[in-house]
């Protein structure tokens, strides 16, 4: 095939240029024209089924969407549809868009998709100036006519606070978009992992938590050593058993690794002073309650 991730978005950022797509949200006429296809809705396609394309004999191509899906699923469908065309992609719809067996070609397609429906020039600077949080995320899927998951992940790709979009299924992690911050410096959340028992996406999934809280940073990324404690929104989509998480730092920077070290040694050092405390404990005042304590033959060890 010879594709990867860099070459797909660069693709589909000539591809949108070359198009002239304009607007916010994005038009798709000149998506559909640039690619020679048609789009067409129908109402009679199952409820799993979001869309197709096929080959017209005049050269042309026509996408067929399924009628009942929102509009912001069937403006995703076209551009993923799009996407095979432009990338010479054989369609592989046997797996739904949120499981963790889906195949490469749909991935990649996906992404293309995602370039299109919301463009880096428009998208990074709206993504920027919003606060951080998924009713961030929410208002931007609104004004670009986006699926929250398709905005999530590319808000987490676009802005430059250390944060994570983590999409599971059936409480394993199917995708995570990482910060370029993140990403440098190798937060790593594995897809197919567990989503960690202590973090709040695992206990709202449960149904026996809050939305936001805190957790070690450690919890979520592999083989972590860094230390700091991420700020966790989670949303628990219980009609397909999906879970939305977005993580971030709460000091908005990525920890370094000699302040984690500084910081162990002070731990260290601090558990040093309390151990000669407790000792001096044994023979002396405790919390001034004017009554001495002799020592004894033995002593804590």
């Amino acid at each position: 095939m010879g594709l990867d991730e860099f070459s797909v978005v660069l693709k589909a950022r000539q591809f949108i240029d070359d198009a002239g797509a304009t607007g916010v949200p994005v038009r798709l006429e000149p998506y559909l024209k640039a690619a020679r296809a048609s789009s067409r809705e129908l109402t009679d396609m199952a409820a799993d089924e979001a869309g197709t394309c096929f080959p017209m004999s005049d050269g042309s191509y026509r996408i067929c969407v399924n009628a009942n899906d929102s509009i912001e699923r069937r403006r995703f469908t076209i551009c993923h549809e799009i996407a095979h065309i432009v990338l010479r992609l054989n369609s592989d719809h046997r797996t739904h868009a949120w499981t963790s067996s889906r195949p490469l070609p749909e991935r990649l397609c996906d992404l293309f998709a995602a370039e299109l429906l919301l463009p880096a020039v428009l998208f990074k600077p709206a993504a920027e100036a919003a606060r951080i949080g998924l009713a961030s995320i929410d208002a931007l899927a609104k004004t670009f006519e986006a699926s929250m998951t398709a905005t999530g992940s590319r808000y987490a790709d676009s802005i430059t606070t250390p944060c994570a979009f983590v999409l599971s299924h059936q409480g394993k992690v199917v995708h995570a978009s990482r910060s370029k911050a993140l990403r440098d410096a190798r937060a790593i959340i594995p897809r197919h992992m567990e989503l960690p028992c202590a973090s709040i996406s695992a206990l709202s999934r449960a149904g026996t938590s809050s939305t936001t809280g805190e957790i070690d940073a450690a919890d979520w990324f592999d083989a972590w050593e860094r230390g700091g404690t991420l700020l966790e929104e989670s949303r628990h989509l219980s009609q397909w058993d999906q879970t939305l998480t977005l993580l971030w730092f709460a000091s908005e920077e990525v920890p370094s690794l000699d302040l984690t070290r500084r910081a162990r040694r002070w731990e260290s050092e601090g558990r040093e002073v309390r151990d000669r405390r407790d000792d001096e404990d044994e023979f002396g005042l405790k919390e001034l309650d004017g009554h001495l304590r002799w020592p004894g033959r033995s002593r804590r060890r």
